[in-house]
């Protein structure tokens, strides 16, 4: 279990991680496939735990904005499709890598910086702290599960969007 059982530290704790697996995909000195391989399933096992523990549950509050949680839901659907699009890049460090790892960058950093000011925010205000920490239980071990299935494996994304 991470430091904190808090979901909304949790879900931050991944956006960080996913900013530092951007950093080294873009770098010619990182072993890049690695860091895109490490990045796939952080994603996906990331976005399925969210709209399989958290999602559902933050939608029963009033104070929290059920169309930023279902927009959210359909940004992961971008960001899938945008990890997919990569995936299929023949070539590491090619121009279309490239131009293909700039689209998932965008994709996603769209998505985590809406998700903190809005979603996370208003977790953060409106949710009682041991209420946090159980949804955060349940997103930590649903989040372990993929982790373990290869739920960002090439086949898997297809499935995913339909591909």
């Amino acid at each position: 279990m991470a430091e904190t059982q808090d979901v909304v530290d949790l879900i931050l704790q991944d956006h960080r991680r996913m900013e530092d697996l951007f950093r080294l995909m873009r770098s010619v000195e990182a072993d890049r496939a690695a860091a895109l391989q490490e990045f796939s399933g952080l994603l996906i096992a990331h976005a399925l735990a969210e709209e399989a523990k958290v999602y559902p549950a933050l939608k029963r509050y009033s104070n929290i904005d059920n169309e930023e949680v279902e927009h959210g839901e359909h940004e992961h659907d971008e960001g899938n499709q945008a990890l997919l699009n990569l995936l299929e890049v023949d070539e590491v460090g090619s121009e279309q890598w490239d131009a293909k790892l700039e689209e998932l960058v965008e994709a996603i950093t769209h998505h985590t910086d809406e998700e903190e000011r809005t979603i996370l925010n208003s977790a953060r205000e409106n949710v009682a702290m041991d209420r946090r920490e159980e949804l955060g239980a349940a997103f930590w071990e649903e989040r372990g599960h993929l982790l373990k299935t290869d739920c960002g494996s090439v086949e898997n994304l297809r499935r995913i969007v339909g591909a």
